[in-house]
Formats: C-alpha cells, sequence, structure tokens
C-alpha cells in the first residue's frame, strides 16, 4: 500500500499547517483541498498564506477530486464534522486511509462507524502555536502528529503507509502503540488550557504563570483524570505534569483554538470539551464543577455575541 494522493477537508489553523507542509514535497495535484464549490473559489481568489507564504495548492469540490483518495485528512471543527463527512464521503474507497486532526475523544469512533475501523488511524496533533486569522496562518512551532492502530494490524498496512508519506515529506509524527491513552490525555489538555485561555480572556502566558487561571486549567484537567478510569484509561499527576510542560515551548503570547473563537466571535467547541466532561460525569457520578463553571462562562460569551441562543447557555445537558 503506497500513498499517492492526499485530500484535506477543513482548512483551518491545522489544516493550512498540514496543507503547507505536505504540498511542496508531492507533484502537482497530489494533494487536493476538498471544498464546497463557494469556498474554493474563495480560495482561488484570496489565496492561503502560511508565515507570510502564500500556499500553491489545488482546490477542488466533490466530484472534481481523484476517486477515490489515498489518504483523507478531516481537519475540522467537531461541530463540522458531520457536514464535512458528507462532503468526502464520495472520495472514500476501499484502501482510504483516513486520519482525523479534530480535538476531543469522539471523531475517530464515528467516523470509523461511518467508514469502518480499519480505515481510520487513531490521531493526535499537539506541540504547535499555530493562530489563523482570515487566511493567514501563523506558527512558531509545528508540533507533530501522534499516530496509532486502534488494535495491532487492524489497519492492514495503513499506518506503515502513513508514515512512509511523512517520512518523505517531512512531516514531524510519532507511533504511538497507546493511542486510546495519548487521545484522553490530549483531551484532558485541552479541557484545561482551551477553556480556561477562553473563560480569562488571556493567552498561553496567562495559564504559565502562577495564578487562578493555571489553577482553574489544572483543575479541570484532574476531572478529567477522575474520569479516564471509567473509559479504561489510567492518567496519573505525572503524566497531567508531562501534559502541561508541552505548553512551555509555544509562543507565550499565543492562543489555543477555542480562545481564537471567542476572540474571532465565533461558536466554539465548548460542548466538546466541557460539555463531555459533564455528561460523562452525570453518568458516572464524578462532580465536575470546574468544567461546569467553564460551560457557562464560555457559553455565556458566545450569546453575548450572538453565537449561542440565550436558552443554552446555562447548562451542558
Amino acid at each position: 500500500m503506497s500513498i499517492q494522493s492526499v485530500d484535506i477537508v477543513g482548512l483551518g489553523a491545522l489544516g493550512v499547517l498540514y496543507a503547507g507542509l505536505l504540498a511542496p514535497q508531492l507533484a502537482p495535484g497530489q494533494l487536493q483541498i476538498l471544498a464546497d464549490e463557494a469556498r474554493c473559489l474563495r480560495y482561488r481568489k484570496d489565496g492561503v498564506y502560511q508565515n507570510g507564504q502564500r500556499l500553491d495548492l489545488t482546490y477542488v469540490s466533490p466530484g472534481q477530486a481523484h476517486k477515490p483518495a489515498d489518504l483523507l485528512i478531516f481537519a475540522v471543527k467537531y461541530h463540522q464534522l458531520p457536514a464535512a463527512v458528507e462532503l468526502a464521503a464520495g472520495e472514500i474507497g476501499p484502501d482510504t486511509t483516513i486520519l482525523s486532526l479534530l480535538n476531543g475523544i469522539c471523531s475517530e469512533d464515528e467516523l470509523a462507524e461511518r467508514f469502518g475501523r480499519e480505515k481510520v488511524l487513531d490521531t493526535v496533533a499537539q506541540g504547535m502555536d499555530a493562530m489563523k486569522q482570515g487566511n493567514q496562518l501563523r506558527y512558531t512551532q509545528r508540533g507533530q502528529l501522534c499516530l496509532g492502530e486502534r488494535r495491532p494490524g487492524l489497519s492492514q498496512g495503513r499506518l506503515e503507509a502513513v508514515t512512509a508519506l511523512f517520512d518523505r515529506c517531512g512531516v514531524p509524527y510519532l507511533v504511538d502503540p497507546d493511542m486510546q491513552k495519548r487521545l484522553w490525555g490530549k483531551f484532558m489538555l485541552n479541557v484545561g488550557v482551551n477553556q480556561t485561555t477562553a473563560a480569562y480572556k488571556t493567552d498561553y502566558a496567562g495559564v504559565l504563570r502562577p495564578g487562578r487561571p493555571r489553577d482553574t486549567m489544572i483543575a479541570a484537567m484532574r476531572e478529567v483524570m477522575a474520569l479516564a478510569p471509567h473509559a479504561g484509561v489510567s492518567l496519573t499527576e505525572a503524566e497531567l505534569q508531562g501534559w502541561l510542560r508541552v505548553l512551555e515551548p509555544l509562543d507565550p503570547a499565543g492562543q489555543p483554538s477555542l480562545r481564537q473563537d471567542t476572540e474571532a466571535r465565533r461558536k466554539t467547541e465548548v460542548e466538546l470539551f466541557a460539555g463531555t466532561v459533564i455528561r460523562l460525569g452525570q453518568q458516572y457520578a464524578v462532580p465536575t464543577p470546574v468544567n461546569q463553571w467553564l460551560f457557562e462562562e464560555i457559553a455565556a460569551q458566545e450569546q453575548a455575541y450572538g453565537a449561542r441562543p440565550a436558552a443554552s447557555a446555562a447548562a451542558a445537558d
């Protein structure tokens, strides 16, 4: 199995970052950005920029792409996934490999249910400080993708094909034999840093120094730690501290995605983070007061700028 064609769905921060890493190393047309026709027209007209340089990308709408893609990368927000799945469904064939760069602990299972578990590699994007404003992406740390199979041998050679592509293109990656733990660990970090920076309207520097925002971030992460054993995952205090160290090399003035969303007055992924924690807490009788507060605070911000109906700003369920 060899990967010769790549489609990316979604040109947020991660979509642009990985398009910029892959496209220069592939032949023209081997990498395509799959989008609806209106977005394709806008991308062609306005361009997409990475650290000030316009990327030379090919934009196609469904039916125009190579069928099927060898590798399909979903790089959308979680609430955009259902529409992205419908957009891309016709480009997925028996040998297509699927990567999800989405936050949270749900998207791989949802994609596996639709397209088959053997096609979906568990994936975590970590260590990047990419910030996107309009059609401009800037980053100082490109991080890495952590990849693995849900069960050894399940992907039928797909993991090896993806790592061969990444070796060829110089994409940083790590193969992890315990991706469930890593997915939950990244979820723990996101629940803390994404939501805390948004709630306190701060940046990475605001949660790296001692103070109330950092205390809130860590308390929110510990609520995820308390839930993880109910999913068969053990997260230790040492691992929590390890995930906090992931933040240290990032640009102190940078912001994670949820904070970028509130600053840009967009719908956020608070349901994916605090909403998931609150629901699991109710299911397993684990108290989650910090995430309840974060949910209400961020939902109130969304309501204030019109991204959320007033009735849904008080509770996650």
